[in-house]
């Protein structure tokens, strides 16, 4: 079905009003062998607050956007290869419902879709593509993802010393490797993270000692178990921070 379509006017001309949208600040997406799968409007979990977001599903990539004129004009367009991406569901909690995790080396987030139906059908094509990308390259799935970002509102005490409380002067920060909301003592210290940045990225001790000492998993499984042993966080504790105008710590 998706070879039929790759080189259909329909697809191009589908692909080329996605392109239109986002504008001259956007990148180019029409390539030979893209298919747009489908697209719709997501609930992002980012730092500050849940915002909705376009998002476009391609055989190879997923695309998504902030909205300003529905169907017309979008913004700060985010591409992310599907190669690299692997999902997780979330039980639903509150007003927070169809919900998965969206990860990947760079950046991981979560995402929730207005009906079950409509979850079940972005996980089940998301899966659909990726495992296709990965049987035509030989590739295996990748097992290393960034840390999802602990939303500001989680945290009102730093959550390694669990004493500095946080005010408009003691600000909140984000270790990049396990995505705690950290003081700033906690996290004095900066570690090359690859496959995040070309630089020394800010991390929480805890994290430096262990990156330090060559433990490159143990980080991330400490951050796993928070997931499942508080129900609460596994909703409640993934974000990012790429919408928010205050994205440098």
């Amino acid at each position: 079905m998706v070879d039929r379509l790759a080189n259909s006017e329909a697809n191009t001309r589908r692909i080329s009003i996605v392109e239109n949208c986002f504008g001259a600040a956007g990148q180019p997406l029409t390539i030979p062998g893209r298919v747009l799968i489908g697209e719709g409007v997501l609930t992002k979990l980012c730092r500050k607050k849940p915002k909705a977001r376009q998002f476009f599903l391609f055989n190879d990539i997923l695309v998504y956007g902030n909205i300003v004129i529905q169907k017309k004009k979008y913004n700060k367009q985010h591409i992310i290869p599907l190669e690299n991406v692997t999902i997780d569901s979330i039980q639903d909690e509150g007003d927070l419902r169809n919900g998965w995790l969206i990860k990947t080396p760079t950046k991981s987030f979560a995402v929730y879709a207005a009906t079950a139906t409509e979850k079940s059908e972005w996980m089940n094509h998301i899966n659909k593509c990726v495992s296709d990308l990965l049987s035509k390259s030989g590739k295996t799935p990748s097992n290393e993802h960034a840390a999802v970002w602990v939303p500001d509102s989680e945290a009102t005490v730093c959550m390694r010393c669990q004493k500095a409380k946080f005010t408009p002067v003691n600000r909140r920060h984000h270790c990049r490797k396990c995505g705690f909301v950290v003081c700033g003592p906690c996290s004095e210290k900066r570690f090359l993270l690859p496959s995040q940045s070309s630089k020394p990225v800010r991390i929480c001790d805890f994290c430096y000692d262990l990156l330090s000492t060559g433990e490159m998993t143990a980080c991330q499984s400490a951050r796993s178990d928070c997931y499942s042993q508080s129900p609460k966080s596994s909703l409640n504790d993934v974000s990012d921070d790429d919408d928010d105008e205050d994205s440098s710590d």
